[in-house]
């Protein structure tokens, strides 16, 4: 069984050194992007994963491409077409100062596809899961489009859809959205939901007493109400102590219970970009391994998200290339060399 992932690769380009955009004389160039970031890691992991989106057919193209392949995601369905790269401009943070993104990904060849150009019963084929958010509806109409039939396509395979909220308050205020009534539409197809009582917040318009755990509950059971189809919500706690300092919780709940594990400190953060998709790879391969909504499942897909999370942390770029080997080498609590 395969792991399907729909959305926009990007590049991102970034000042060396850590330095604003008005000072860089050079950038630094990545292939990344949220569906793509989740691939990867799945990949790295040792799992069957295809990719569906649209590339442009450009030097910038072939470039996306070979990142794919070299992160071990299979490409056949990803179409190409004529128009440009979509882009996004990384500011590092550093000290108090936070990480700033720019993005320039309007009329990208992704954001203006019409849905017929991907083959999205090809790219599902045998597939036990579509993993894709929010993030495509918050293009624009085309995006809107290309979503509804990424997640009809699944529906009508029969196949599971993994769906992160991945609000992106940019992209929604560029164009007339309505972000919380187009994302309650998709969300009602997921059968997870990788988001905290923030997402739930929009999607339902109401907020949620309490603090901590007992607020994160309320917004599940809110959403499990709402959403019939929903089995699993993912999440992460962030409290921010500097631009490399952090402390990360995370959290699973289903309709029977919840986890959340225990805060841990990252520190010496070498890039924060990536690290909610890292999350999100590894509560689906705790999911992917069987694990139900009961609690040794909940604490096991926890466990799972929140190691590859801190790992990613700790390396650069957007994706996140570690292997199971290094996943248990974390769990054991290894720092050491490994010689």
């Amino acid at each position: 069984m395969t792991v399907t992932c729909f959305g926009e690769v990007l590049l991102r380009l970034s000042p060396p050194g850590r330095q604003l955009l008005v000072q860089a004389q050079s950038l630094d160039m990545v292939v990344g992007g949220a569906e793509a970031n989740v691939a990867a890691a799945l990949a790295s992991l040792g799992h069957a994963v295809h990719f569906a989106g649209v590339l442009p057919d450009n030097p910038l193209g072939e470039r996306a491409l070979a990142a794919l392949r070299g992160a071990g995601i299979s490409v056949q369905h990803i179409a190409r077409a004529q128009g440009r790269m979509g882009l996004y401009f990384l500011e590092a943070g550093a000290g108090a100062r936070a990480s700033a993104i720019t993005y320039d990904r309007a009329g990208s060849a992704f954001a203006t596809a019409a849905p017929e150009a991907i083959d999205f019963a090809g790219a599902l084929a045998g597939a036990r899961l579509l993993h894709c958010g929010g993030i495509t509806p918050a293009l624009g109409p085309q995006g809107v489009a290309l979503a509804r039939a990424a997640q009809d396509a699944a529906k009508g395979a029969g196949v599971a859809i993994c769906f992160d909220g991945n609000y992106r308050a940019q992209l929604w205020a560029a164009w007339d959205s309505d972000p919380a009534a187009t994302l309650r539409d998709l969300v009602a197809d997921a059968t997870i939901l990788i988001g905290n009582h923030r997402d739930i917040s929009l999607l339902l318009g109401r907020d949620f007493s309490g603090e901590g755990a007992e607020r994160r509950r309320e917004a599940a059971e809110a959403a499990f109400e709402a959403f019939p189809n929903l089995e699993l919500i993912a999440s992460t706690a962030r409290h921010i102590v500097t631009s490399d300092h952090h402390r990360i919780a995370a959290r699973v709940d289903s309709r029977a219970g919840h986890h959340q594990t225990d805060e841990i400190d990252v520190t010496g953060i070498v890039d924060r970009i990536g690290t909610g998709d890292a999350f999100a790879a590894g509560v689906l391969d705790g999911w992917l391994a069987g694990n139900d909504g009961a609690g040794a499942g909940l604490e096991a897909m926890a466990q799972r998200g929140l190691a590859l999370a801190a790992l990613k942390h700790s390396i650069a770029g957007d994706m996140c290339p570690v292997t199971r080997a290094m996943l248990g080498s974390f769990s054991a609590g290894a720092s050491d060399v490994r010689r």
